[in-house]
């Protein structure tokens, strides 16, 4: 690896273990967001560089990622980082020409800034109160116009949220997205809400109202459920849309059980974080 490439030195990686918990395929409708509705960002870079911290205990997200990310940007790299120095030594058995991995934690210790950074699962197990600052600090090593992308899902990958955190504006977006088959309502996602999120779904909080009005456009379209559940999705967001609320992608993504709304209709009331669950 050139010398330009190599990682950083630093005293202490920024973070604490958590589970590591992964499986194959986990991580594929955040990467599906990511090859298709920042694929303009990808291919735009003039460097590539695109890091999965908090891989887990084996480093198939971060495979899987650069396979995907390379029918969009073929020389793209992907640079694995996880806290746990055990994580990091078994991953290098599967190090190959554009694929990486390295000990560190939220400060991305690379002497590159990476164009995008995917967390997913990894603040789902730290308090509320410490999003903001693994935000900042993460933000703080992006590339110009870079993303942080910090997401939370099912074990399966059936159910997943992220919210979008670009290097300058800050949070952007949340996107839900969902398998559509046996779905009874929406709101089922609340469960697998980001960190910054998911104490904030009570009665009150933006996002709380959020999850019920996609509810409810989801009941009202019921009648759509005889042409498939696909196009009821489509036609409940829809009507979201019509109502005002600031969706901020199209049919072919709903198609998909996925729907973006911009981060000022969700954005957490100004009051006390609550401590986290431990759940993830």
């Amino acid at each position: 690896m050139p010398p330009s490439d190599a990682m950083a030195p630093t005293p202490k990686p920024v973070g604490t273990i958590t589970r590591g918990t992964t499986s194959p395929n986990r991580l594929r409708r955040a990467d599906r967001w990511l090859c298709s509705v920042q694929a303009p960002l990808l291919r735009a870079a003039a460097d590539p560089l695109v890091v999965d911290l908090g891989y887990g205990a084996t480093p198939v997200t971060a495979l899987e990622l650069l396979a995907r990310l390379r029918r969009v940007r073929p020389d793209v790299e992907v640079v694995g980082i996880e806290i746990d120095p055990a994580r990091v030594a078994a991953a290098g058995a599967t190090t190959a020409p554009g694929l990486s991995f390295a000990l560190g934690g939220f400060e991305v210790p690379h002497r590159r800034r990476p164009l995008v950074v995917r967390a997913f699962n990894v603040l789902r197990q730290y308090d509320e109160s410490a999003v903001d600052g693994a935000w900042t600090t993460v933000r703080g090593r992006l590339a110009p116009g870079g993303l942080l992308i910090d997401g939370t899902c099912d074990e399966l990958g059936r159910r997943a949220t992220w919210v979008s955190v670009g290097a300058e504006a800050g949070p952007v977006s949340l996107t839900v997205s969902l398998r559509l088959a046996g779905l009874q309502q929406p709101s089922e996602v609340a469960e697998r809400l980001p960190k910054v999120l998911i104490h904030r779904n009570v009665p009150g909080e933006p996002v709380h109202a959020w999850l019920t009005a996609l509810d409810d456009a989801w009941a009202r379209e019921a009648a759509h459920a005889s042409y498939g559940s696909r196009q009821r999705f489509v036609a409940a967001v829809a009507r979201l849309r019509g109502d005002g609320w600031p969706v901020l992608d199209n049919a072919a993504r709903w198609r998909l059980g996925e729907v973006s709304v911009s981060w000022d209709a969700v954005r957490p009331l100004p009051h006390r974080a609550v401590q986290g669950d431990g759940a993830g």
